[in-house]
């Protein structure tokens, strides 16, 4: 019988390619985004791939309208096997000129939308006892970055949701699973539709992964729920650690490099910004999953292959803990020659 499985945020980025792997399953995909072009083309592809799709125009931050794709994905396919949330929306800009609108509506995506989408899962999966609900996370969910305070606000408040959420499980007995994947810089079409207020087009920090790799990563974690979270790259873990043991270190490293970092030599987007609407709707195009960073984006990771493995995690974190020395050592030299 084929999995039914839900995704938030499926039409572009790194929901539409886990949309992807899972139609090569042959799996039962309920599509969730606000997008229809988007939306469409990734119902099309896991129709190509060997799934079948359902649609639904869905704002997450809405919980009605959330509650009500969950009724139509068990109507449709039968029960919910796994829920991944993915949906997001972000501004770049210093705190101070991100008005309270656009701060409240990117917590309500971020944040509440997978606040949600968990509940929405929740409800139907704890009196079966069964079912899976994957959070896609960010490594700027442990360690904020300038120029995404409302962004990086809304992962840390998932992560602590989530560890709440999981001793509840755990204090009830409960088989349903609840795990975190903390991704690294990613090649999403964000960069180009994120409301942004700088004076360069934003631009994701190297390393940067192309989306199959982190849905890779989303769908061995819901096949692999017992772990309470998997960090995704090298630099996700190196990231981790260092600011685990050498937060002001990092914080001065990136009041001097974030802002330029975070920035290419080329114009900022002139389109719609997704952030109150879909991009799509005004445009009436398909994003796809991919950004314009192919170029330097990575299609495959060492270190997420080695997390898949039980010796690999302890191979990932005696070389996180290595580069977090580095990363130290460095950061040291650059205080002292700057005098900081």
């Amino acid at each position: 019988m084929a999995e039914t499985v839900v995704i938030t945020g499926a039409s572009a980025g790194i929901g539409r390619a886990t949309a992807r792997l899972y139609g090569g399953r042959g799996a039962d995909v309920v599509l969730l985004a606000r997008g229809r072009a988007g939306l469409e083309a990734a119902a099309q592809e896991v129709r190509a791939l060997g799934g079948r799709p359902l649609v639904r125009i869905t704002d997450t931050a809405d919980a009605g309208q959330v509650e009500a794709a969950a009724d139509a994905a068990e109507q449709v396919f039968g029960p919910i096997d796994v829920w991944i949330n993915c949906a997001f929306s972000s501004v770049f800009a210093p705190f101070d000129e991100i008005t309270a609108e656009e701060y409240d509506r990117v917590t309500q995506v971020t944040y509440l939308g997978f606040v949600n989408g968990t509940r929405a899962a929740l409800r139907r999966m704890l009196p079966r006892d069964r079912g899976t609900v994957v959070q896609v996370g960010s490594a700027l969910g442990e360690r904020s970055v300038p120029l995404q305070s409302a962004y990086c606000g809304a992962k840390h408040a998932i992560n602590g949701f989530t560890s709440a959420l999981r001793t509840e499980l755990l204090h009830r007995g409960s088989h349903v699973r609840v795990t975190v994947v903390q991704m690294p810089a990613v090649n999403t079409p964000q960069f180009s539709w994120v409301r942004s207020r700088l004076p360069r087009h934003p631009q994701p920090v190297p390393p940067v992964y192309q989306p199959e790799v982190a849905a890779r990563g989303v769908v061995h974690a819901a096949d692999h729920p017992r772990r309470k979270q998997y960090y995704l790259g090298g630099s996700t873990a190196a990231t981790i650690w260092a600011n685990r043991f050498f937060p002001a270190l990092l914080d001065r490293y990136l009041a001097r490099s974030g802002y330029d970092s975070q920035q290419t030599d080329l114009r900022p987007p002139s389109g719609v910004s997704n952030l109150f609407e879909p991009a799509d709707r005004a445009e009436g195009a398909d994003h796809g999953a991919h950004g314009i960073f192919d170029d330097r984006a990575h299609d495959r990771s060492l270190e997420a292959a080695l997390a898949r493995h039980p010796l690999g995690v302890s191979s990932a974190l005696a070389a996180a803990a290595g580069a977090a020395a580095t990363a130290k050592a460095v950061l040291g030299r650059r205080s002292r020659t700057s005098g900081a």
